[in-house]
């Protein structure tokens, strides 16, 4: 059984109890995870995955994993343009109820199962803000990609134009803990993934400790009126010869 994925004051986990509480939500949300990512996205999840994949921008047969893959979206995405996915989770509920014939491990991202210089890309799909150490997950994907290798991240962010930030705290803090609610039964996971953009750091700041972890022509775009924020960059330090500790 997990705990409660926030504190009696609505307030954020941190550190351990971060790692702790979001896993046990994803293993609890997985069966109907799907079909509340079509709700609440309105659908876009979909173009924005297509742009994701083209971002990265790999050749057919290129070795990819899509950490936290979740239940394989971007694994079939990946597919279908030629690449050879694995997919990578720390929930055992989310790769029960994948649907992909990519290979899945159950991983850390800080910690990751892949030899180094082993991949040609990685693509990683709204989960950036639920890492309990983000410079080590960077420092890790820097390390498993090859030089040259394509990093694509896509993660939830809130609008810096102050409509559509309104727009935005209506729908995502809003009407998505209640639909959450309505067709989930679980309003504490969906009233946890709006609040989670509070974790994600602002885009320069991204960008910036990506280059430190070892990459370059580091870039960001956002989508849907700057709600989806796309990171994106090429692994071209070779120091990061070790798993992070």
């Amino acid at each position: 059984m997990s705990g409660p994925v926030l504190g009696t004051d609505g307030a954020l986990p941190e550190g351990d109890a971060k790692y702790r509480a979001v896993e046990g939500m994803f293993d609890r949300l997985a069966p109907r995870y799907d079909r509340m990512n079509r709700v609440i996205s309105l659908g876009m999840d979909r173009r924005w995955r297509h742009h994701t994949v083209a971002a990265l921008g790999v050749a057919a047969g290129a070795r990819v994993v899509d950490l936290a893959c979740g239940t394989g979206d971007l694994c079939r995405d990946l597919a279908a343009v030629g690449a050879r996915p694995v997919g990578a989770d720390f929930s055992a509920g989310m790769l029960a109820n994948a649907r992909t014939d990519a290979p899945l491990v159950r991983a850390d991202g800080a910690r990751l199962p892949f030899a180094t210089g082993a991949l040609d890309g990685l693509t990683c799909g709204f989960a950036l803000r639920n890492f309990v150490d983000l410079d080590a997950v960077f420092r890790e994907c820097a390390r498993i990609l090859r030089p040259g290798g394509r990093f694509a991240a896509l993660d939830a962010t809130v609008p810096a134009n102050p409509v559509m930030r309104m727009g935005n705290a209506v729908w995502f803090r809003g009407a998505v803990p209640l639909l959450g609610r309505m067709l989930a039964g679980d309003a504490e996971a969906y009233s946890y993934l709006p609040k989670s953009t509070a974790y994600l750091p602002a885009e320069p700041e991204l960008r910036d400790r990506l280059r430190l972890a070892g990459f370059a022509d580091v870039g960001s775009r956002t989508f849907t009126g700057g709600s989806v924020l796309l990171l994106t960059g090429t692994h071209v330090d070779g120091r990061n010869d070790g798993p992070t500790t």
